[in-house]
């Protein structure tokens, strides 16, 4: 990793800390648990925020590799985790809740007081990485 590519990732990261300490609720308590899940799934995951516009000034925290892995967005009763090629996971824990019409995306959604398992959360992750991966659509790292 470069050394501007690691900076990329360091200031992403800090965005992120900043959002989630910003929301300060369960939701953020919450994003940060899955945050975590998602760095020990894939240690080499790259973290990014998406789409800041006027109407989202904060972005949407994104993890990568070889693509994107999944989103992360807060809502005012969920949390939302966004799986970019979630329709091609396998997910036997049946973790996906939402979005399950559509052919690419699934998502998960967290109310507060739900838990998601951990392990069952972490080996999507890892499935997402192999996904990415085997399509050969790689990018550069801290690209998008």
């Amino acid at each position: 990793m470069s050394k501007s590519e690691a900076t990329e990732d360091s200031s992403a990261s800090e965005l992120i800390d900043r959002r989630l300490a910003e929301i300060g609720d369960w939701r953020g308590r919450t994003l940060s648990r899955m945050r975590q899940l998602i760095r020990e799934a894939d240690p080499d995951v790259i973290e990014e925020l998406k789409w800041v516009k006027p109407s989202n000034p904060g972005g949407v925290p994104t993890w990568s590799h070889d693509g994107i892995i999944c989103t992360g967005e807060t809502y005012k009763s969920t949390v939302k985790l966004t799986f970019a090629s979630g329709a091609s996971l396998n997910d036997p824990a049946g973790l996906f809740n939402s979005s399950l019409e559509g052919n690419t995306r699934r998502a998960i959604d967290i109310r507060e007081g739900e838990e998601v398992d951990p392990e069952a959360f972490k080996a999507l992750i890892r499935d997402a990485v192999a996904f990415n991966a085997s399509r050969g659509k790689a990018r550069p790292r801290g690209r998008a």
